[in-house]
């Protein structure tokens, strides 16, 4: 699957000649699980913005130091991610179970090829599930019955919308869905999310303008917008800032290079 051929053979549901977001974000890592038109994306990404694989890695560690934080210091155990995305280095599950291994996970994303090479990682965790649904579709999400399994919703759970909102257009109300989840869960859950944000950056237009020319999708807002998401939510300091800036494992040497401004994000608290 990882050589550019005429007909690349791709599972039940996957369209081959229809790049993935998933897949891209793949490809931009160096995975194998992508094709043709998903490395034709990636290298227009590149071409672009070339700090774009940059800007990858420093989602991915976003994600893990707010995943360890749920855990060791917000005393969460169960955890959706949406919108996934295939499997790399350091996933949810891996960073949540290190600090808990009793702590629960369940990826969800739209793009097939994702649950089985999730599960294959998994590997049979008993603590861990992945499963295919629109994240749109929250009753369909939440009563999963993978999800059910393991998630006990009458328990404070943390939802990870990191990398899933600009997707999303201002039509498709993406923050309409997670006032949605939010409300679904008890007091001591939390919200982990972000956007990436508009500004008239070189770097953030034409990112937003190859995404949605090459994608169909990428919606930049602003620093209010994204705050947003967090409304009747406790913003878990300090507040929504750029990803390097959140509980950084080290001081930050100085001024963010500009593709480092690029994503806003947060976490917040249901009271």
């Amino acid at each position: 699957m990882s050589l550019d051929s005429d007909q690349e053979w791709a599972p039940p549901g996957v369209d081959a000649e229809r790049p993935s977001v998933a897949r891209v974000h793949d490809a931009l890592l160096g995975g194998l699980e992508n094709f043709a038109s998903d490395r034709s994306v990636a290298r227009r990404l590149k071409d672009a913005v070339p700090e774009v694989v940059d800007l990858v890695w420093c989602n991915r560690a976003f994600i893990g130091r707010v995943v360890d934080f749920l855990i060791r210091e917000a005393g969460i155990r169960q955890i959706i991610d949406l919108g996934a995305g295939l499997p790399t280095v350091e996933n949810t599950h891996e960073v949540a179970q290190f600090a808990d291994p009793r702590s629960r996970v369940v990826y969800v994303d739209i793009d097939p090829m994702v649950e089985p090479h999730a599960r294959a990682l998994l590997n049979g965790n008993p603590y861990a599930d992945a499963i295919t649904a629109d994240a749109r579709d929250v009753a369909s999400v939440l009563g999963h019955p993978a999800l059910t399994r393991l998630i006990d919703l009458s328990q404070p759970t943390a939802i990870l919308a990191i990398g899933l909102l600009h997707l999303f257009s201002d039509q498709e109300n993406p923050h309409g869905l997670i006032q949605r989840y939010v409300a679904a869960l008890p007091p001591g859950s939390y919200l982990a999310a972000s956007n990436f944000v508009a500004s008239a950056s070189p770097k953030s237009k034409a990112l937003e303008a190859l995404l949605q020319a090459t994608m169909g999708t990428g919606y930049f807002r602003d620093k209010a917008a994204i705050a947003a998401y967090f409304d009747g939510l406790v913003l878990v300091d300090p507040g929504v800032v750029h990803f390097p800036e959140w509980r950084p494992d080290d001081r930050l040497p100085g001024p963010l290079a500009p593709w480092e401004e690029l994503l806003l994000g947060g976490v917040g608290r249901k009271p």
